[in-house]
């Protein structure tokens, strides 16, 4: 029944969220080349404030569980599993004054509206996974900026989207990088959970009626523990908190 109804609904909300793509691509061409970066920066929040808000229209909500936890003025990596974009648009949004960047594949880089503008010039970086000898320098670059800048980095070491919910094994590389090189960071592990169900059915139908919950754990400093402790320590933080 759910997925019966859900037709109609997701046609809506489909274009919903495609009409936010198309309008704010020029929107944030013209912040990043003639206002430079604050500007652009707050274009890309407000694209992912309306497509959060788009998602109620299928009846989902977002929900950040604490926030007050994550230090301010510091490079901050927050290390989550992954279950669908929607755990990206919420992080954009929820997450926005930690000037979130994050580590994705490249064919992201190209052929999507706002989405493709904002990876290649909002800071964040395009990796091949099919070149670990690429990804290296690239995420070496990205540690070095949020350490330069105070900002934060996102990578979902799992490497791909989990489509159950359950928790593919943990990648070290990509942390490992990003722990080396930004030697003041502090890692925050976030357990994501129902995410998946919004696109339990494929990509059509939506899922209908999902509260999607971001669980904020401890922070690490990353100077304060060796990097295999700060692994099993993340890995396992994420891991027990997913439903």
């Amino acid at each position: 029944m759910e997925k019966l109804i859900s037709y109609p609904i997701s046609v809506i909300y489909y274009l919903c969220f495609g009409l936010c793509l198309v309008i704010f691509h020029p929107i944030q061409w013209i912040c990043f080349n003639v206002f430079g970066y604050q500007a652009h920066k707050k274009s890309v929040d407000y694209l992912n404030f309306c497509l959060v808000k788009c998602t109620n229209l299928l009846g989902t909500w977002f929900q950040f569980r604490n926030i007050n936890k994550i230090p301010k003025g510091v490079p901050i990596i927050f290390v989550a599993n992954h279950q669908s974009m929607y755990d990206i648009i919420g992080m954009i949004w929820y997450l926005r004054k930690f000037h979130a960047k994050f580590v994705s594949k490249k064919e992201l880089g190209k052929g999507i509206p706002s989405v493709s503008y904002n990876l290649r010039h909002g800071g964040s970086v395009l990796i091949d996974r099919k070149d670990p000898k690429q990804a290296i320098p690239t995420i070496k670059g990205l540690s070095e900026y949020i350490e330069t800048h105070k900002r934060s980095a996102v990578i979902f070491p799992e490497g791909t989207r989990s489509k159950d919910g359950k928790p593919k094994e943990f990648a070290q590389s990509g942390l490992k990088i990003l722990c080396k090189y930004a030697p003041s960071a502090y890692v925050v592990p976030i357990s994501i959970n129902n995410s998946w169900k919004m696109v339990k059915f494929g990509a059509f139908p939506m899922g209908l009626g999902n509260r999607l919950e971001f669980i904020i754990h401890e922070p690490m400093a990353v100077k304060d523990f060796s990097f295999e402790e700060l692994m099993e320590k993340t890995e396992k933080a994420v891991v027990q908190s997913l439903k």
